[in-house]
Protein backbone atom coordinates (compact mmCIF):
# COMPACT_ATOMS: atom_id res chain seq x y z
CA UNK A 1 0.00 0.00 0.00
CA UNK A 2 2.67 2.48 0.89
CA UNK A 3 4.83 1.62 -2.23
CA UNK A 4 1.32 2.58 -3.89
CA UNK A 5 0.84 5.62 -2.66
CA UNK A 6 4.19 6.54 -3.42
CA UNK A 7 3.90 6.23 -7.14
CA UNK A 8 0.73 7.68 -7.59
CA UNK A 9 2.39 10.46 -5.40
CA UNK A 10 5.49 9.95 -8.46
CA UNK A 11 2.87 10.27 -10.54
CA UNK A 12 1.27 13.38 -9.82
CA UNK A 13 4.20 15.36 -9.38
CA UNK A 14 5.55 14.50 -13.30
CA UNK A 15 1.93 15.45 -14.72
CA UNK A 16 2.66 18.63 -13.28
CA UNK A 17 6.02 19.40 -15.30
CA UNK A 18 5.05 20.91 -18.63
CA UNK A 19 6.52 18.66 -21.90
CA UNK A 20 8.81 21.46 -22.85
CA UNK A 21 10.77 21.08 -20.16
CA UNK A 22 12.91 18.48 -21.58
CA UNK A 23 14.81 20.91 -23.08
CA UNK A 24 18.86 20.75 -24.11
CA UNK A 25 20.67 22.97 -21.90
CA UNK A 26 21.02 22.48 -18.00
CA UNK A 27 19.00 23.30 -15.45
CA UNK A 28 18.20 23.74 -12.04
CA UNK A 29 15.37 24.70 -9.71
CA UNK A 30 15.58 24.54 -5.59
CA UNK A 31 14.38 26.65 -2.39
CA UNK A 32 17.75 28.38 -1.62
CA UNK A 33 17.53 28.12 2.75
CA UNK A 34 17.33 24.57 2.64
CA UNK A 35 18.45 23.60 -0.88
CA UNK A 36 15.86 21.60 -1.73
CA UNK A 37 15.93 20.45 -5.11
CA UNK A 38 12.25 20.64 -7.12
CA UNK A 39 13.92 19.97 -10.70
CA UNK A 40 17.18 18.88 -12.08
CA UNK A 41 18.38 18.36 -15.50
CA UNK A 42 22.26 17.67 -16.56
CA UNK A 43 23.07 19.81 -13.43
CA UNK A 44 26.80 18.62 -13.87
CA UNK A 45 27.46 19.21 -17.58
CA UNK A 46 30.09 21.82 -18.09
CA UNK A 47 28.75 25.30 -19.29
CA UNK A 48 30.10 28.30 -20.00
CA UNK A 49 29.06 30.75 -17.49
CA UNK A 50 29.09 33.99 -19.75
CA UNK A 51 27.82 37.12 -17.38
CA UNK A 52 26.55 35.11 -14.75
CA UNK A 53 30.34 35.21 -13.83
CA UNK A 54 29.54 38.74 -12.25
CA UNK A 55 27.43 36.50 -9.26
CA UNK A 56 30.85 35.59 -8.06
CA UNK A 57 32.50 39.18 -8.44
CA UNK A 58 29.71 40.68 -7.09
CA UNK A 59 30.09 37.92 -3.88
CA UNK A 60 33.99 38.77 -3.64
CA UNK A 61 33.15 42.51 -3.47
CA UNK A 62 30.40 41.87 -0.65
CA UNK A 63 33.00 40.00 1.09
CA UNK A 64 35.16 42.61 0.91
CA UNK A 65 32.73 45.47 2.14
CA UNK A 66 31.95 42.99 5.24
CA UNK A 67 35.73 42.72 5.98
CA UNK A 68 36.03 45.97 5.98
CA UNK A 69 38.77 46.57 3.51
CA UNK A 70 36.73 48.45 1.29
CA UNK A 71 33.14 50.44 1.87
CA UNK A 72 30.16 51.27 -0.90
CA UNK A 73 31.84 54.78 -1.54
CA UNK A 74 35.18 53.68 -2.15
CA UNK A 75 36.39 54.94 -5.16
CA UNK A 76 37.00 52.59 -7.62
CA UNK A 77 38.87 53.49 -11.32
CA UNK A 78 39.47 52.83 -15.07
CA UNK A 79 42.62 51.40 -16.38
CA UNK A 80 43.57 50.29 -20.25
CA UNK A 81 42.98 47.05 -19.70
CA UNK A 82 39.22 47.71 -17.89
CA UNK A 83 38.65 50.42 -20.94
CA UNK A 84 39.81 47.73 -23.36
CA UNK A 85 36.97 45.31 -22.68
CA UNK A 86 34.29 44.46 -25.51
CA UNK A 87 30.68 45.36 -25.00
CA UNK A 88 28.45 45.46 -23.04
CA UNK A 89 30.51 48.40 -21.18
CA UNK A 90 29.34 51.27 -19.95
CA UNK A 91 32.45 53.06 -21.84
CA UNK A 92 34.58 55.46 -19.19
CA UNK A 93 37.83 56.76 -20.05
CA UNK A 94 41.20 55.83 -18.64
CA UNK A 95 40.89 57.40 -15.12
CA UNK A 96 37.43 57.32 -15.13
CA UNK A 97 36.07 56.46 -11.53
CA UNK A 98 33.04 55.16 -9.91
CA UNK A 99 31.92 54.11 -6.45
CA UNK A 100 32.25 50.93 -5.45
CA UNK A 101 28.15 50.78 -4.94
CA UNK A 102 27.42 52.18 -8.38
CA UNK A 103 29.77 49.50 -9.84
CA UNK A 104 28.45 46.64 -8.31
CA UNK A 105 25.30 48.01 -9.44
CA UNK A 106 25.91 48.15 -12.95
CA UNK A 107 27.63 44.92 -13.12
CA UNK A 108 24.23 43.24 -12.07
CA UNK A 109 21.67 45.57 -14.02
CA UNK A 110 23.76 45.77 -17.10
CA UNK A 111 26.70 43.47 -17.00
CA UNK A 112 28.91 46.04 -17.86
CA UNK A 113 32.31 44.20 -18.90
CA UNK A 114 34.79 47.09 -18.14
CA UNK A 115 32.97 47.56 -15.07
CA UNK A 116 33.32 44.28 -13.85
CA UNK A 117 37.27 44.52 -14.17
CA UNK A 118 37.41 48.03 -12.64
CA UNK A 119 36.21 45.78 -9.53
CA UNK A 120 39.05 43.25 -10.15
CA UNK A 121 41.37 45.64 -10.23
CA UNK A 122 40.36 47.07 -7.12
CA UNK A 123 39.87 44.05 -4.83
CA UNK A 124 42.62 42.39 -6.45
CA UNK A 125 45.62 44.85 -5.59
CA UNK A 126 45.74 46.14 -9.10
CA UNK A 127 45.41 42.87 -11.18
CA UNK A 128 42.88 41.00 -12.67
CA UNK A 129 44.56 37.49 -12.70
CA UNK A 130 44.93 37.87 -8.86
CA UNK A 131 41.39 38.58 -8.48
CA UNK A 132 40.32 35.27 -10.34
CA UNK A 133 42.81 33.42 -7.94
CA UNK A 134 40.18 34.91 -5.48
CA UNK A 135 37.28 33.86 -7.38
CA UNK A 136 38.67 30.43 -7.65
CA UNK A 137 39.44 29.92 -4.43
CA UNK A 138 35.97 30.99 -3.03
CA UNK A 139 34.33 28.84 -5.79
CA UNK A 140 36.44 25.37 -3.76
CA UNK A 141 35.43 27.30 -0.73
CA UNK A 142 31.73 27.30 -1.73
CA UNK A 143 31.78 23.84 -3.05
CA UNK A 144 31.90 24.93 -6.88
CA UNK A 145 33.58 21.89 -7.56
CA UNK A 146 33.33 22.08 -11.30
CA UNK A 147 33.92 25.31 -11.72
CA UNK A 148 36.87 27.42 -13.11
CA UNK A 149 37.17 31.40 -13.51
CA UNK A 150 39.45 32.89 -16.16
CA UNK A 151 38.00 36.36 -16.12
CA UNK A 152 36.09 38.77 -13.88
CA UNK A 153 33.07 39.31 -16.50
CA UNK A 154 32.37 36.18 -18.27
CA UNK A 155 33.85 37.35 -21.93
CA UNK A 156 34.97 34.32 -24.03
CA UNK A 157 37.52 31.74 -22.05
CA UNK A 158 37.93 28.40 -22.63
CA UNK A 159 39.23 28.04 -19.46
CA UNK A 160 35.75 29.52 -17.83
CA UNK A 161 33.55 27.16 -17.13
CA UNK A 162 30.70 25.90 -14.49
CA UNK A 163 27.61 24.19 -14.19
CA UNK A 164 24.29 24.30 -13.53
CA UNK A 165 24.96 23.20 -9.83
CA UNK A 166 27.79 25.31 -9.08
CA UNK A 167 25.50 28.24 -9.80
CA UNK A 168 23.04 27.30 -7.80
CA UNK A 169 25.38 27.26 -5.01
CA UNK A 170 26.55 30.61 -5.55
CA UNK A 171 23.06 31.77 -5.98
CA UNK A 172 22.44 30.63 -2.41
CA UNK A 173 25.66 31.85 -0.89
CA UNK A 174 25.01 35.45 -2.32
CA UNK A 175 21.25 35.01 -1.05
CA UNK A 176 21.97 33.35 2.58
CA UNK A 177 25.13 35.11 2.96
CA UNK A 178 24.72 38.68 2.03
CA UNK A 179 20.96 39.40 2.65
CA UNK A 180 21.92 42.89 3.55
CA UNK A 181 22.60 43.67 -0.60
CA UNK A 182 19.17 41.38 -2.01
CA UNK A 183 17.57 44.83 -3.21
CA UNK A 184 20.77 45.17 -5.58
CA UNK A 185 19.62 42.55 -7.17
CA UNK A 186 16.03 43.84 -7.90
CA UNK A 187 17.04 46.63 -9.69
CA UNK A 188 15.38 47.30 -12.78
CA UNK A 189 17.59 50.19 -13.65
CA UNK A 190 20.59 52.54 -12.09
CA UNK A 191 21.48 55.77 -13.14
CA UNK A 192 25.01 56.99 -13.84
CA UNK A 193 25.61 60.62 -14.70
CA UNK A 194 22.71 61.38 -17.47
CA UNK A 195 22.23 57.78 -18.17
CA UNK A 196 19.73 55.54 -17.24
CA UNK A 197 20.65 51.67 -17.66
CA UNK A 198 18.25 49.51 -17.55
CA UNK A 199 18.66 45.34 -16.91
CA UNK A 200 18.72 42.38 -18.48
CA UNK A 201 17.05 40.40 -16.60
CA UNK A 202 12.62 40.89 -18.19
CA UNK A 203 11.40 39.01 -14.93
CA UNK A 204 11.46 41.95 -12.72
CA UNK A 205 9.39 43.93 -15.00
CA UNK A 206 6.24 41.45 -15.37
CA UNK A 207 6.93 37.80 -13.76
CA UNK A 208 5.10 38.01 -10.24
CA UNK A 209 7.42 37.82 -7.20
CA UNK A 210 10.90 38.18 -9.17
CA UNK A 211 13.32 39.42 -7.10
CA UNK A 212 16.77 38.58 -9.11
CA UNK A 213 19.54 37.43 -10.09
CA UNK A 214 21.40 37.71 -13.01
CA UNK A 215 21.49 36.95 -17.33
CA UNK A 216 24.12 35.75 -19.04
CA UNK A 217 25.36 35.85 -23.01
CA UNK A 218 27.83 34.71 -25.36
CA UNK A 219 27.97 33.07 -28.60
CA UNK A 220 29.23 29.53 -27.39
CA UNK A 221 27.39 29.32 -24.10
CA UNK A 222 23.75 30.57 -25.71
CA UNK A 223 21.58 32.54 -23.36
CA UNK A 224 21.55 31.94 -19.41
CA UNK A 225 20.13 33.19 -16.05
CA UNK A 226 20.08 32.68 -12.72
CA UNK A 227 16.58 33.86 -11.50
CA UNK A 228 14.91 34.56 -7.98
CA UNK A 229 11.38 34.98 -7.20
CA UNK A 230 9.19 34.96 -3.88
CA UNK A 231 5.79 34.21 -3.60
CA UNK A 232 3.49 34.09 -0.16
CA UNK A 233 7.11 33.94 1.85
CA UNK A 234 8.06 31.11 -0.86
CA UNK A 235 11.41 31.54 -2.49
CA UNK A 236 12.45 29.67 -5.71
CA UNK A 237 15.44 30.22 -7.53
CA UNK A 238 16.27 29.09 -11.03
CA UNK A 239 19.08 27.92 -12.92
CA UNK A 240 18.87 28.07 -16.61
CA UNK A 241 22.04 27.64 -19.63
CA UNK A 242 22.34 27.62 -22.92
CA UNK A 243 18.64 28.62 -24.36
CA UNK A 244 18.20 29.93 -28.15
CA UNK A 245 17.41 33.33 -27.37
CA UNK A 246 15.86 35.64 -24.95
CA UNK A 247 12.44 34.53 -25.60
CA UNK A 248 13.04 30.83 -25.53
CA UNK A 249 15.42 31.67 -21.99
CA UNK A 250 12.62 33.72 -20.59
CA UNK A 251 9.59 30.66 -21.29
CA UNK A 252 11.54 27.99 -20.15
CA UNK A 253 13.06 30.20 -17.02
CA UNK A 254 8.84 30.88 -16.58
CA UNK A 255 8.01 27.21 -16.96
CA UNK A 256 10.88 26.04 -14.04
CA UNK A 257 9.54 28.57 -11.74
CA UNK A 258 5.72 28.44 -12.16
CA UNK A 259 6.08 24.41 -11.73
CA UNK A 260 7.83 24.68 -8.92
CA UNK A 261 5.57 26.57 -6.85
CA UNK A 262 3.00 24.58 -7.69
CA UNK A 263 4.86 21.54 -6.70
CA UNK A 264 5.86 23.50 -3.52
CA UNK A 265 4.09 21.09 -1.17
CA UNK A 266 6.13 17.71 -2.42
CA UNK A 267 9.10 19.07 -0.39
CA UNK A 268 8.72 17.34 2.96
CA UNK A 269 8.41 14.59 0.74
CA UNK A 270 10.66 14.87 -1.68
CA UNK A 271 13.90 16.33 -0.11
CA UNK A 272 17.16 16.05 -2.25
CA UNK A 273 19.18 19.04 -1.75
CA UNK A 274 21.74 20.44 -3.90
CA UNK A 275 24.22 19.33 -2.64
CA UNK A 276 22.74 15.60 -1.86
CA UNK A 277 21.65 15.41 -5.21
CA UNK A 278 23.41 12.35 -7.50
CA UNK A 279 26.27 13.73 -9.26
CA UNK A 280 25.05 12.93 -13.27
CA UNK A 281 27.93 11.59 -15.10
CA UNK A 282 28.52 13.57 -18.05
CA UNK A 283 29.42 12.80 -21.70
CA UNK A 284 31.86 15.41 -22.08
CA UNK A 285 34.60 16.95 -19.78
CA UNK A 286 34.46 19.89 -22.01
CA UNK A 287 31.57 22.37 -22.16
CA UNK A 288 29.01 23.07 -25.21
CA UNK A 289 29.88 24.88 -27.68
CA UNK A 290 26.97 26.59 -29.72
CA UNK A 291 28.76 29.50 -31.56
CA UNK A 292 27.16 28.14 -35.04
CA UNK A 293 23.47 27.52 -33.56
CA UNK A 294 23.41 30.96 -31.70
CA UNK A 295 25.10 33.30 -33.53
CA UNK A 296 26.13 31.39 -36.84
CA UNK A 297 29.12 31.08 -38.73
Amino acid sequence: MMLRRLAVALLTVALLLPPNLAQAGPALVFEPYNGTVFYAEDPDVPWFPASLTKLMTAYIAFSDIRAGRVTMDTKIYCSAHAAAQAPTKLGLPVGGDLSLEIAIKIIIVKSANDVAVMLAEALGGGSEEAFVVRMNAAAQHLGMTNTRFANANGLPNENQVTTARDMGRLARALILQFPEHADIFKLRHVKVGDKILRTHNGLLRDFEGADGMKTGFICDSGFNIVASATRDGRRLVAVVLGEVSVPARRDRVTDLLENGFKRYFWKSLFGTTIDGLAMQASLSDQPAHLRREICGG
